[in-house]
C-alpha cells in the first residue's frame, strides 16, 4: 500500500491534484488535510509514504511542517509545492528537509509520475 497525503490550504488545488493522483495511481490512498497542524494529527497512524506540502498556510507555515515531520519520519517523502518560483523558497524548502519542489503553475503530471515511480521503486527493493 503506498500512501500519500496532500496538505494545502487552497481546496480546489488539493482536490485537482488527489484528482490527478487517483487518476494516475488507482491503487495509491491518498488523505487531505488544509493545514500544517492536521496533517502532524494524522502522521502516527496514516504514515505517508509521500507528502505534497503546499510553503504557505495558515498557521505553521509548510516549511517548518516539513521540518518536524522529517525529524519524526525521516523515511517520509515531501515535495513541496508553492505559487512561488524563487530560489530563496527552494533553497529554504530543501533546508527544511524537502526531497522535491514543483511550481504549482508547472505542476505537471509527468513531474508528479516521475517522484511517485521514484519513491515506488526505492520501497520495493
Amino acid at each position: 500500500m503506498f500512501n500519500t497525503l496532500i496538505v494545502d490550504d487552497n481546496d480546489a488545488f488539493r482536490q485537482s491534484l488527489h484528482q490527478i493522483l487517483a487518476r494516475g495511481f488507482p491503487a495509491m490512498c491518498i488523505a487531505e488535510a488544509a493545514d500544517g497542524e492536521t496533517a502532524l494529527q494524522c502522521m502516527p497512524a496514516y504514515r505517508p509514504d509521500l507528502i505534497f506540502m503546499d510553503i504557505r498556510m495558515p498557521g505553521a507555515s509548510g516549511l517548518d511542517i516539513t521540518k518536524t515531520i522529517k525529524s519524526l519520519y525521516e523515511h517520509t517523502k515531501i515535495c513541496v509545492i508553492t505559487s512561488y518560483d524563487l530560489q530563496e523558497y527552494r533553497d529554504a524548502a530543501l533546508g527544511c528537509g524537502a526531497d522535491y519542489y514543483i511550481v504549482k503553475d508547472k505542476l505537471i503530471t509527468t513531474e508528479i509520475s516521475a517522484i511517485v515511480a521514484g519513491i515506488v521503486s526505492s520501497h520495493q527493493g
